[in-house]
């Protein structure tokens, strides 16, 4: 193949498929073990909660800032691509740090810079494939894909390499990341070509949408049961664990749920177009409501399977109809800041959830999971809501 075929071949799309690829290969390994590396160290339960929530709550203090910034920048990749760079080079911290506030402190900066450009780099991508009518889902499972591997991978290594060896593995894919992010594309449109909101008027200011209630209900909902989904990622080895389930067990486990959340970001778009992004966001809650309270009663190995399958509807499904949502009803003007505001939402559930349940986890043990199915529930309310106050009939997912 000639230089310039090489050089069609490689399109924005394929490009950005890359980055989300290495994006969440570092989270997918600090899932696996981080709760398990900090109890070694002696670390109890309430603080692994602050460790995984302080980060949380630094990053929602920047995000609708740097959701703005990437907005009014002449193209969002110059945001994403200095959060990706950041990102590789704090964590290398990690390797001077054993105690409670110097995990913390390092921990903390290694997760804010790539979390403040994640939402920024959903809706450049959203933007992007909407433009060119390629599929965000495909794109979005490959850093799911990214997660699954190291979810896995991960929990074979510390098997055969002892605990020493996540500090490493972290910072080396952390800085994989950043080298990846350099090859990104553009993201905006030429002011030659029609956009989104240009071919579909949207609101092109925050508070024009925000305000409305039938549009923030869904968004509050998902954050909620976005908020339970943390908690899995932050005490479930642990939990499992404790449960006598070994590492080279609780590894796959993990990595089956993002195979399942991979599987229906692949598939998700042959049946996307028959119901509206409201109507996904909603099921998403009422699955998480039953997996949360099987959760709570410390299934056997082969329940543990069934539920984390469900994580492709619990998970992905309403996110991906949170995405669509918000790119439906705004334009390109508001469009990362919008998606920041929903990742805040987020954030905010989550640095509750954390600290939360790492204390409910320390009196009702893996029981605390059913606190988080009245908490799905009350998700699932919020989005039935929007559905009373307006029917979903401008909300449906685009199927080109």
């Amino acid at each position: 193949m000639s230089p310039p075929e090489a050089a069609q071949r490689l399109t924005p799309e394929l490009r950005t498929t890359a980055f989300y690829f290495t994006y969440f290969m570092g989270p997918g390994a600090a899932v696996m073990f981080l709760p398990i590396w900090l109890s070694e160290k002696g670390i109890p339960t309430e603080q692994i909660g602050l460790i995984n929530a302080v980060p949380v709550f630094a990053i929602l203090a920047l995000n609708l800032i740097i959701g703005r910034i990437a907005d009014k920048a002449s193209d969002w990749r110059q945001v994403i691509v200095i959060g990706a760079l950041i990102g590789g080079i704090v964590p290398i911290g990690l390797f001077f740090v054993n105690e409670f506030w110097g995990i913390l402190l390092f921990w903390t900066l290694a997760s804010l810079p790539t979390g403040a450009v994640g939402p920024v780099l959903d809706a450049a991508t959203m933007r992007l494939t909407r433009r060119n009518g390629t599929d965000f889902g495909t794109i979005r499972a490959w850093g799911t894909v990214g997660f699954m591997l190291f979810n896995g991978f991960t929990g074979f290594l510390v098997v055969w390499f002892g605990s020493d060896v996540f500090v490493p593995l972290f910072v080396g894919l952390a800085l994989l990341r950043a080298a990846v992010a350099l090859q990104l594309p553009a993201f905006r449109a030429p002011a030659t070509q029609a956009t989104v909101a240009a071919i579909r008027p949207a609101p092109r200011k925050l508070l024009e949408v925000v305000t409305k209630p039938w549009f923030a209900l869904p968004l509050i909902g998902f954050a909620i049961i976005f908020g339970t989904h943390i908690i899995l990622n932050a005490f479930a080895s642990l939990l499992w664990k404790e449960q006598g389930i070994s590492e080279d067990v609780i590894g796959p486990l993990i990595a089956l749920a993002a195979a399942a959340e991979a599987g229906m970001m692949f598939i998700w778009k042959r049946f996307g177009g028959r119901v509206s992004a409201r109507q996904m966001i909603l099921i998403s809650a009422m699955v998480s409501v039953l997996r949360w309270a099987a959760m709570a009663f410390s299934p056997a190995v082969w329940v543990l399977v069934l539920l984390q399958l469900t994580h492709g509807v619990t998970f992905a499904l309403g996110y991906l109809g949170c995405v669509h949502f918000i790119a439906n009803w705004t334009s390109e003007n508001i469009a990362a800041e919008t998606q920041s505001l929903f990742t805040v939402l987020q954030q905010v559930m989550s640095v509750i959830a954390l600290i939360g349940f790492g204390w409910l986890i320390g009196v009702y043990g893996a029981h605390a999971y059913l606190f988080a199915s009245l908490a799905a529930a009350i998700g699932a309310l919020c989005i039935w809501l929007s559905l009373r106050m307006m029917q979903p009939k401008e909300d449906a997912i685009p199927t080109g």
